[in-house]
C-alpha cells in the first residue's frame, strides 16, 4: 500500500457550500520526491475571506483557477500512476482535509480511489508515544507554509520520524 499525505486549503469549513481552493500531497518515503500540487475555481459563490486568507490567495485568483474536474481528474490519475495497491489517505487534520477530498472526487468522479478510509497524523502520534495530550509537530522539518506542498511534506516528515521511533506502516 502507498501512504499518500494530503493538505487542503479552503475557502470555508466544508465541501459544496465552499471550495477547496488548492492541495497538495506526498508519497510518505524517503526523499518526499514524488508530489501532487492542484488548484480548483471554486464550487460555489460563497466564501468566508478569513478562511480564504490562510491560503494566500484572492477571491478573485481563485475565480481564474483551473476547473475543479481536470484537478480531481489529474489528482485521481496521479494517484493510480503510484502504484503500490491501495492508496492510504493520511493528514494532519484528516477530519477537514478529508471531507474536502472525499467530497470532490464523489461529486466529480462518483468514486474516491483512496476507499472510505482515512489516517489522522495526530492520532497516530498520539498512540505511538501513549499520551493523549502529545503533539507530533516538532517533527517536521519543512515549514508549514499553508503552501499544501509544504504541508503536506513537513508533515510527511513527521510521520518518516514516527517510522524511526517504531511505528510499521510499510
Amino acid at each position: 500500500m502507498t501512504w499518500i499525505m494530503v493538505d487542503v486549503e479552503a475557502d470555508g469549513p466544508s465541501p459544496g457550500d465552499w471550495s477547496m481552493v488548492c492541495l497538495g500531497a506526498v508519497v510518505v518515503e524517503e526523499g518526499l520526491s514524488r508530489t501532487f500540487y492542484g488548484m480548483l475555481r471554486p464550487v460555489s459563490e460563497r466564501w468566508v475571506p478569513e478562511a480564504l486568507a490562510v491560503s494566500g490567495f484572492t477571491r478573485e485568483e481563485t475565480l481564474a483557477f483551473p476547473e475543479p474536474l481536470v484537478t480531481v481528474k489529474n489528482f485521481a490519475s496521479w494517484i493510480r500512476s503510484l502504484g503500490g495497491g491501495q492508496p492510504r489517505f493520511v493528514s494532519d487534520n484528516n477530519g477537514f482535509d478529508w471531507q474536502f477530498v472525499n467530497w470532490y472526487f464523489h461529486h466529480f468522479l462518483g468514486e474516491n480511489p483512496f476507499g472510505h478510509s482515512s489516517t489522522n497524523l495526530g492520532s497516530l502520534y498520539k498512540g505511538l508515544v501513549k499520551d493523549m495530550k502529545q503533539n507530533f509537530k516538532h517533527l517536521r522539518r519543512t515549514k508549514h507554509t499553508h503552501n499544501p506542498v509544504d504541508d503536506a511534506k513537513g508533515n510527511a516528515e513527521a510521520m518518516l520520524e514516527m517510522a524511526r521511533m517504531g511505528i510499521k506502516f510499510k
